[in-house]
């Protein structure tokens, strides 16, 4: 059967329709789209469907030639190494380039070159940029190794590295430096005190005389004795302004300012960064024909080079299969459930619910307890030994790493009881685990507030308890340095005393519990989960501890050499791997969550608690906010009005309302792009039917033809139809297997 008998065109070149078009299934769907129209605009909008399906169409002589001329003109802009064809056709690319080169004219010549050269000098600049990445080939070591999915953690920790870097950038460059080189450059310091006032007496803990040497390694891992005056702590800075030859630095609005400032960009950094893997996860998680799909054409990962992670990724790729078919499975079993079954269901979560409450109720009062036991040894000055002072000083940090080790355990055991689906296992038990982390560092910060702001005689004179904590700043400070370097110790302790000794234990001992035991899993989600904590910690003490910064980038720094020598030596790929592994999206949502955490506190204790008047900038103001105001108030007229109108309400209400559209508009276009892409996905679908529907048709033709004229077959000369039905029945098959889709694109 020739091409023509299926459509036809004249001496113009114009196609026609052909009524065994009228018959193809995509077109028979836009009938059946366009019934509920009225008659006379059914039968306009039929003869504009059966010209759309015969001229716009895939045999649409117009659209292909479109189509040949956009893809060409993109071909000649595009570079001729980037094009992918054969070193021929890019010698023949080049020399008609030329040629077309010498007819435009000296002007066009020179801008074009001149554009090349800039786009040639871009690539090179991102070539040589893309070379000065921290940690470039153990992190392609670690990708062709263990695939995309453990890159993703290592890659989130270069992130955080450098976003603490930048801060500590921020805090030394405006803070500290000031007060570095001032007495280097003729700068007079005007230092901020309250001579003769009952709250600047300032009672530190700074060891006098002969000191041992276990004192000096308690004070280095408390952040107490020595360390608790220099550039380490909130206290130091006890300077108001420094008066340079031609200027005067205001170093308590710089130090108010960069703090915002740091907490500012990287809330503006998370979302930029998440912003791509939200979209490709939403793409991605869109429907569950199209997970199938991806899983099994495009699943494999193409970096793995060793034998066992091939052997992990097969196994983990057969996993998510048989969990989306779970999935299926679970939704069509919870769909046909009865009303008894639902109540039953419902009152066991509720129960269960009920005692993970219990159990976060418990541990957050025994961070409570903790906090305050800590804090009364500390200031009744008790000492007994060295071993038994690490644990008063510590006491905070190891109940909250215990109810950190024990709680997704057991949220792990519970979880199995409530009855949900895989995934939403996995993401719940999480997020239960993300509440417990993150909340805990809210409790210890609660605890400490209420003894700072309690006195014992009635309300504080000085707005918090200037007898016990004279510089309450410094001992949050102390606080969060120590929950970061005892989170570092864990970390370490735990690769050296667990993961190792089970490493050799699996190894080298036959038992069945050794073998029943196995190697150390990596898991990627709780790995997350402890940076992310850690980062929480590191944002808000940055504001009390301007250089736990530095100490941040430095740990996470060896932590990252300490993740990679336990997993290349002792751990392997989880077989059961976290679904959005392979994107960044997860774990900057939580790192989202931790930032949002940490501007609360921040922002209350800056905003309502009154800072100290026996250290630290903000002496002569009663919080730290008061210094923002009161340098508005200094500055000229027009300046003070144009800030005044910037935070009135008629301003923030205009700004509210505009955002509102601008958010509006961008839903509305997400709307309509999201219709687009399921015009599109039905239109492939339907594309599909149409090839299949036209085999099937050729196939009825040729037998047709070949029971019509059974005397060729008896002639030798007349053999090339049943070769040619041969053909086509292979050819048919090939092309059916290749493009055509299930019956329906939205079940398997």
């Amino acid at each position: 059967m020739e091409v023509d008998s299926v459509f036809y065109t004249d001496h113009s070149g114009r196609v026609h329709n052909n009524p065994l078009l009228d018959q193809l299934p995509s077109y028979q769907s836009l009938l059946y789209r366009r019934k509920s129209s009225t008659s006379g605009t059914k039968r306009r909008s039929s003869s504009r469907g059966r010209s759309g399906s015969s001229g716009s169409g895939k045999w649409g002589v117009s659209t292909v030639s479109r189509r040949e001329e956009k893809q060409k003109s993109q071909t000649v802009q595009r570079p001729v190494r980037e094009l992918a064809t054969t070193m021929a056709e890019k010698r023949r690319h080049i020399t008609q380039r030329l040629e077309e080169a010498r007819e435009l004219s000296s002007l066009r010549q020179l801008r074009q070159s001149t554009r090349r050269h800039l786009r040639r000098l871009r690539d090179d600049v991102y070539e040589w940029l893309s070379w000065l990445k921290l940690w470039r080939g153990d992190i392609h070591l670690i990708e062709g190794m263990f695939g995309t999915g453990i890159l993703s953690y290592f890659s989130f920790l270069r992130f955080l590295v450098m976003l603490n870097l930048i801060i500590f950038v921020l805090m030394f460059s405006f803070v500290m430096l000031p007060l570095i080189i001032a007495p280097h450059v003729s700068g007079n310091i005007t230092y901020t005190q309250k001579v003769g006032s009952v709250c600047s007496e300032y009672s530190g803990t700074a060891r006098r005389g002969l000191v041992n040497f276990h004192e000096h390694i308690t004070d280095l891992l408390s952040g107490g004795g020595f360390l608790e005056r220099t550039y380490l702590f909130y206290g130091y800075y006890k300077v108001d302004k420094i008066h340079f030859p031609k200027t005067t630095y205001n170093l308590p609005l710089a130090y108010l300012l960069v703090t915002i400032a740091y907490l500012f960009l990287s809330l503006i950094w998370i979302v930029k960064r998440s912003a791509t893997g939200f979209k490709r996860n939403l793409i991605q998680d869109e429907d569950r024909f199209q997970s199938f799909c991806n899983k099994i054409f495009a699943g494999w990962d193409f970096c793995i080079t060793n034998e066992n992670a091939v052997r992990l990724k097969r196994s983990s790729l057969l996993y998510e299969l048989r969990t989306d078919l779970e999935e299926e499975r679970i939704k069509q079993k919870i769909a046909d459930r009865t009303r008894k079954e639902r109540c039953r269901i419902y009152l066991i979560r509720l129960i269960l619910n009920l005692f993970v409450i219990g159990v976060l109720a418990a541990c957050f009062y025994s961070i409570y307890a903790a906090t305050i036991f800590s804090q009364k040894v500390q200031m009744d000055n008790i000492k007994e030994n060295f071993i038994v002072d690490l644990i008063y000083e510590y006491l905070p940090s190891i109940v909250i790493t215990l109810a950190n080790f024990i709680t997704p355990l057991l949220f792990s055991v519970i979880i199995n009881y409530e009855d949900y689906s895989p995934a939403f296992e996995i993401r719940f038990t999480l997020m239960r685990c993300v509440f417990m982390r993150l909340t805990s560092i809210g409790v210890l910060l609660f605890s400490l507030w209420s003894q700072i702001t309690k006195c014992d005689d009635g309300p504080c004179v000085c707005g918090y308890n200037n007898k016990l904590y004279s510089c309450w700043e410094t001992r949050v400070g102390q606080e969060m340095y120590k929950l970061t370097i005892f989170d570092f110790i864990i970390i370490v302790a735990v690769t050296i005393f667990v993961e190792f000794p089970r490493k050799l234990i699996v190894n080298y001992c036959d038992c069945g519990l050794a073998k029943w035991w196995g190697q150390q899993e990596f898991a990627i989600p709780q790995n997350v989960l402890e940076i992310v904590y850690g980062q929480t910690i590191c944002w808000i003490g940055t504001f009390y501890s301007p250089m736990l910064p530095a100490i941040c980038t430095m740990k996470y720094f060896f932590i990252f050499y300490i993740k990679k020598v336990s997993l290349i030596n002792n751990c392997r790929p989880a077989t059961r791997p976290f679904r959005a592994s392979s994107s960044n999206f997860f774990f900057l949502a939580v790192l989202l969550i931790g930032l949002a955490l940490a501007c609360v506190p921040v922002t209350f204790s800056m905003a309502q608690i009154n800072s100290s008047h026996a250290c630290g900038p903000f002496i002569n103001y009663n919080t730290s906010w008061e210094v923002l105001p009161t340098t508005v108030s200094e500055l000229p007229g027009g300046i003070q009005k144009l800030l005044l109108a910037l935070s009135s309400e008629a301003f923030a209400v205009s700004f509210f309302v505009v955002t509102c559209l601008a958010m509006f508009y961008v839903i509305a276009l997400a709307g309509a792009h999201k219709r687009v892409i399921n015009q599109l996905r039905e239109q492939l679908a339907m594309e599909g039917r149409d090839k299949r529907f036209l085999i099937q048709k050729l196939c009825q033709a040729q037998r047709l033809s070949a029971i019509k004229s059974p005397v060729s077959k008896s002639r030798p000369r007349r053999s090339s139809p049943s070769y040619h039905t041969s053909f086509s029945n292979n050819f048919n098959e090939a092309v059916f297997l290749a493009h055509s889709p299930p019956a329906s694109s939205t079940h398997v």
